[in-house]
């Protein structure tokens, strides 16, 4: 696929004034308040996985509507102390799969909690475990039209406040550093991240790889690709449903949450992605709301729906291990002091080519421009600042 979004010096600065509903500050103050009336972890079992330097537990925590959501909770093997977390989340169509399938972030020192999604799990990978009880009414095969007429019975109301509750649910567990959780995903889950991010002011920091469910008019002006299809499909049938779609959508666009995120976050982004189109994310990137040293986007020009893959999932450990220490012992760094980190000789990371990276990627990462909309500068909306850095 050729690059067919805007060219990327229109991206850098790409601030578009995206729909959103004047009731949203107040809708998910009562939808999370309803929810975090029960304890978040309901159970909590260990599992034998066959591995030894690595521990495991099968959790159920309370989701939306106190329904029960099932994760994966690791930890290093043999560490008695107290341990950051990242808490991941999936991509579209994706469950959690099984236990000893996602290990880099244990491997790399911290506390790990997989969300399964809710009703996800038969499209790919290796299953899901967590059904999802609401029914809805008629949809486009799919998740994202289930009650998409309706804000409050969206499916993704129900997903996002599964994502928060994630986080409440890795504070309580033994052996975290309630203080220190990061918030991880690609694609659905990289959206699910900016949307935790909006909605939980004192994360210590953030990944969003190719995130999605940002800027959907433009999506769905640019691309057809699934899952965006679905959303086609269902307007080519209800016909005069749009703007009740779009009003419904405005509650969970990534560009709403980000804005209203302070966290420090890496982004990435494919240029030739058809299914998170390069303006849909830098559309959610621009507008976020951390100080502009807190923050990243890791640009891959020949690359599409993955991304940076593998390459960037290294520049994630950079970041996380100079933002996030794995030890409490250890400094935590500013975001440019991570760009540096996986860089020879400790060269800066701005608009050049990553010398880590292969010449078939060609990375970039970018400073952000400043959001006139900005959230951090005093807007209606202010979150508490970001954490020191």
């Amino acid at each position: 696929m050729a690059q067919f979004d805007l060219p990327l010096d229109r991206l850098e600065t790409y601030l578009p004034d995206v729909r959103e509903p004047a009731d949203l500050d107040a809708s998910w103050a009562g939808t999370l308040e309803a929810a975090r009336a029960l304890p978040p972890v309901v159970d909590l079992r260990p599992v034998d996985t066959g591995l030894t330097l690595v521990d495991t537990w099968d959790v159920t925590f309370a989701g939306f509507d106190g329904q029960p959501v099932k994760a994966w909770f690791s930890r290093p093997a043999g560490r008695d102390d107290a341990l950051p977390a990242v808490v991941e989340y999936l991509g579209y169509g994706r469950g959690r799969g099984l236990p000893h399938e996602r290990l880099a972030w244990t491997n790399a020192g911290y506390a790990h909690l997989l969300m399964d999604s809710r009703g996800q799990g038969g499209q790919y990978g290796s299953g899901g475990d967590t059904p999802d009880p609401v029914g809805s009414g008629p949809s486009a095969p799919g998740f994202l039209t289930r009650g998409v007429l309706d804000p409050a019975q969206h499916y993704y109301r129900r997903l996002v406040t599964d994502a928060v509750r994630a986080v409440d649910a890795a504070r309580a567990l033994p052996g975290v550093d309630a203080h220190r959780v990061a918030a991880a995903g690609n694609s659905q889950g990289g959206g699910l991240a900016i949307a935790v991010a909006g909605l939980v002011p004192d994360l210590t920091t953030v990944l969003a790889s190719v995130p999605f469910l940002c800027h959907v008019e433009r999506a769905l002006e640019i691309t057809e690709q699934h899952p965006w299809g679905e959303l086609v499909q269902y307007l080519s049938v209800h016909r005069g449903a749009v703007d009740a779609v779009l009003h419904t959508l405005s509650y969970v666009d990534g560009v709403n949450f980000a804005r209203r995120a302070t966290a420090p976050a890496l982004f990435a982004v494919g240029l030739r992605d058809m299914i998170c189109p390069p303006s849909t994310v830098f559309a959610a990137y621009n507008h976020y709301g951390a100080a502009p040293r807190d923050r990243r986007i890791a640009v891959y020009p020949f690359n599409g729906h993955e991304g940076g893959d593998a390459v960037h999932a290294r520049r994630q450990l950079d970041w996380l291990r100079a933002v996030l220490p794995p030890t409490a012992d250890q400094p935590a760094r500013s975001a440019d002091a991570a760009d540096a980190a996986g860089r020879p000789n400790g060269s800066s990371a701005r608009n050049e080519p990553s010398p880590n990276t292969p010449a078939t990627t060609m990375a970039h990462v970018y400073p952000p421009v400043a959001s006139t909309r900005n959230p951090a500068n005093g807007g209606p909306n202010s979150a508490p600042a970001p954490p020191a850095v």
